[in-house]
This record gives structure tokens, C-alpha cells and sequence, in this order.
């Protein structure tokens, strides 16, 4: 499982609305650690487990899958009918479409495939109710059930195919948020996103759907007892520069070196390519060793590892130098995140 951790700003909003619908979390908070009031800091960040336990809870409290958000209760199971109904199609084209299929008989966000000479785009036309909601929040109510529906239909694609679904585009239908916020999205898909679109949608290349499905309904049945922790510690299959670099520098914070010469040799290329490659996705090798870095200083610090123990494991000189750099990475001390 990837160390990847996740920007608080999705959970902080995900509260906002419970706290507005009557939904107390307070308890699933506390048992997962989570510091309400860090939550405010765009640098604070929580492991998938945590974001997991906090969504669960949403579903039992709700017994609906869109969190009572939708503008009709989707039941819990609604998603496990949707897979069971594709996931013997031979290939990803055949799947999204049984998949649009199914979604008109039930009551979740309808699918539409639109498809053109080179790209198919998957639009998807959220709507919300807004009967429980002051204007304010019906508007972040969408905003949360557009990001959800469409984390979840391209991370599931590409589970269902075992490999990075490269995106042509993707477009949300809102305005773009603040660039602390906005920067994770492009992180997200992978690609630059596009705001204030008329629709909501995933854009594919024709190729892609030609891949077969290589699950079945043995490893449904684990992903969905997992569910959503694939969706948000998976890293979509991914295989640029970056995400290979990263997978390298985690098995680095596990005991093997990685500097950037054995990294470039791993990846078959030399040193100033590597380089080259990571500046054209907008990251660096230092960038990526600190992200590493801080996520794993944080799924340490949650299992209860001493700093000092910790901060030696992780390479740094003392302590107190490891203690700088978590602050500066997350905005708290590593005692916050114990």
C-alpha cells in the first residue's frame, strides 16, 4: 500500500455538512486521531485509514452512500449492485457502458458516454438536495459529491483494468477553488483540471477502453470490504517519472538507498533525463523525497514510533532536526499527529 497521505480539505468540508445535517463525528474523530481544529491548515494531512474511518462512520450514520447529500438516498450495497452488473464485461468500453446502463435504474448520479473519433468523455450530472441546506452549503454539498463521484469512477477504472488510466481532461463544474486547494486536483487526476465546465466528466483516449478487465468477483469482494481505502491509498496505477521516483524513495524509507543516480539506473535512464522528466510534471527529486519523507514520518507517528527512533530510521541527524522538518512539511508537531 502506498505511504501517500491526503490534504485535510476534503475531510474538513465532509464535516462542515455533517455539522449542518445534524451528524455528530465527534467519537469517530477522537478514535482516529484526528485534530478537528488542525483541520483548518491547508498543510495538515491524514492518512487514507483515518479518511476511511471517518467515511464508514458517514455510511452508518446515514445508511446512504452519497452521505444524504444526493438528491435521492442512494442505499447502502448501490455500489456493489453497479460492480457485480460489470465486472464480467471483457474489456473497460463494454464495462462503462453496462455501467451508464445501470445508473438510470437507480438512484445515483446518471452517466453518460459521449464518444468522439480519438476521446470518450464519461459526463456525470450530480445533483444534491437542497431542502436541509442553507444556500451556502447545498453549493458545498455539490462540490464534495462532484469530487467523490469522480475520484471514484476514475480510480475504479483503473482498478478494474490493473493500470494507470491516462486522462485527456477533466472538467468540474464549480468555481476554481483557492490555489492551496486547487494545486491537488491536477495532483489527483494527473492532468490540469478545468473549472466552471458545464458538466462534470472524465475524458479518455479510445485506446484505454480497449483493456481488458482483469478482476473478478473474488477481488471485488476484498476491494469493496477495503472500500474506499483503495480509493484513497492507491495511486491510480500510475506510471510517470514521478510516481516511479516515489515508489523508489518508499522503498527507501523501508531500508534500500535511493539516491538519484541508483534511481536513474532503476529507471534506465541517467541522472540529467531524470531531472528533465521531473521538471516537466512540475516536481523534483528533493520535492519528492520530502513528500515521501513527511508521509511516512506520519503513518509512523499514528503507530505510536518514537520521535527519536523515528527521526533516526528516517536519516536525520538529531531529533530536533526532524521535529523543523515536520513542522515545516505539516504545519504541527510530530506530538500532534501521535
Amino acid at each position: 500500500m502506498s505511504l501517500a497521505t491526503i490534504p485535510s480539505d476534503f475531510l474538513r468540508r465532509s464535516l462542515r455538512l455533517a455539522e449542518a445535517s445534524g451528524a455528530d463525528l465527534a467519537s469517530t474523530l477522537v478514535k482516529s486521531g484526528i485534530d478537528v481544529a488542525a483541520l483548518d491548515d491547508p498543510r495538515a494531512r491524514l492518512t487514507p485509514e483515518q479518511v476511511t474511518a471517518v467515511t464508514q462512520a458517514a455510511w452508518q450514520m446515514t445508511d446512504d452512500e452519497l452521505f444524504g447529500l444526493g438528491a435521492a438516498p442512494v442505499p447502502r450495497g448501490t455500489f456493489r449492485l453497479i460492480c457485480l452488473a460489470l465486472i464480467h464485461r471483457p474489456d473497460l468500453g463494454s464495462a462503462l457502458e453496462r455501467m451508464t446502463d445501470v445508473t438510470r435504474a437507480l438512484p445515483v448520479p446518471p452517466l453518460t458516454l459521449v464518444h468522439g473519433d480519438d476521446s470518450t468523455r464519461l459526463e456525470v450530472r450530480v445533483d444534491v438536495r437542497g431542502d436541509v441546506y442553507a444556500p451556502e452549503f447545498v453549493d458545498e454539498a455539490f462540490r464534495l459529491v462532484t469530487d467523490f463521484e469522480l475520484i471514484l469512477l476514475h480510480r475504479f477504472a483503473a482498478w478494474l483494468v490493473g493500470r494507470r488510466l491516462k486522462l485527456r481532461s477533466v472538467l468540474i463544474p464549480y468555481p476554481e477553488p483557492e490555489p492551496q486547494f486547487a494545486k491537488h486536483y491536477d495532483a489527483i487526476f494527473g492532468v490540469p483540471v478545468t473549472f466552471d465546465a458545464s458538466v462534470a466528466s472524465l475524458e479518455f483516449d479510445n485506446a484505454i477502453l480497449r483493456a481488458p478487465i482483469v478482476q473478478d468477483e473474488r477481488s471485488l469482494a476484498e476491494y469493496l470490504r477495503e472500500s474506499p481505502n483503495l480509493l484513497f491509498s492507491e495511486r491510480d496505477y500510475e506510471s510517470t517519472a514521478s510516481a516511479q521516483v516515489r515508489r523508489v524513495l518508499e522503498m527507501g524509507v523501508q531500508g534500500r538507498t535511493c539516491t538519484a543516480e541508483e534511481i536513474a539506473e532503476m529507471l534506465s535512464i541517467s541522472v540529467p533525463h531524470l531531472r528533465r522528466l521531473l521538471r516537466q510534471e512540475g516536481t523534483s527529486l528533493n520535492h519528492l523525497r520530502e513528500e515521501v519523507l513527511r508521509d511516512a514520518a506520519i503513518a509512523a507517528l499514528r503507530r505510536g514510533e518514537p520521535v527519536d527512533e523515528l527521526s533516526a530510521r528516517l536519516g536525520f541527524s538529531e531529533p530536533s532536526a526532524f521535529r523543523r522538518a515536520f513542522k515545516r512539511w505539516t504545519g504541527a508537531t510530530p506530538g500532534a499527529y501521535r
